[in-house]
């Protein structure tokens, strides 16, 4: 996966965005936070591993994978808002037993976060996040193929007034 990429590509929308809305003065960072933890739960919502109740199976691949990078969009603007923006690559992160422990993982990294925006919590939130990626079975290469794709969704729906 070209972070570097991925990086530029968000600046860009974040600076569209901060532009048509004029929130150049703004810290972002609170909202961001808690629009990254409402796209997890929209994520686990689609996926349901933890719907012990249900019956119905989990949303199909494709809708997940959208939702899965509909988080990492959030993840990548708040890496540029700190100036963590220049990683290259990623560790590999260590799974959790299961779907929902990898889920809680990832919440509890997200607040980690919030409470100190260090780069080294930042990191550990990212890979994390693709450690959740990767334990529904989305590659490097899905995941940087369905951003690219959404990133022209999110430019498109800017100019007709999302």
């Amino acid at each position: 996966m070209n972070l570097q990429q991925l990086f530029t590509m968000q600046r860009q929308l974040d600076q569209h965005i901060e532009d048509k809305h004029q929130l150049h003065k703004e810290d972002l960072v609170p909202r961001k936070l808690l629009a990254l933890l409402v796209e997890m739960g929209e994520l686990a919502n689609e996926t349901r591993c933890f719907k012990f109740w249900s019956v119905k199976p989990p949303a199909e691949d494709a809708v997940i994978l959208e939702e899965f990078v509909d988080g990492v969009h959030f993840i990548l603007s708040l890496g540029i808002e700190k100036g963590y923006d220049d990683l290259t690559e990623l560790p590999n992160g260590k799974a959790g037993d299961s779907k929902t422990a990898q889920f809680l993982q990832v919440f509890a990294q997200v607040a980690s976060f919030e409470q100190d925006l260090s780069k080294e919590n930042y990191v550990n939130m990212f890979v994390s996040y693709m450690t959740l990626g990767d334990m529904f079975g989305f590659s490097a290469e899905h995941i940087e193929e369905a951003y690219i794709s959404k990133n022209e969704v999110n430019f498109k729906r800017q100019e007709q007034g999302y």
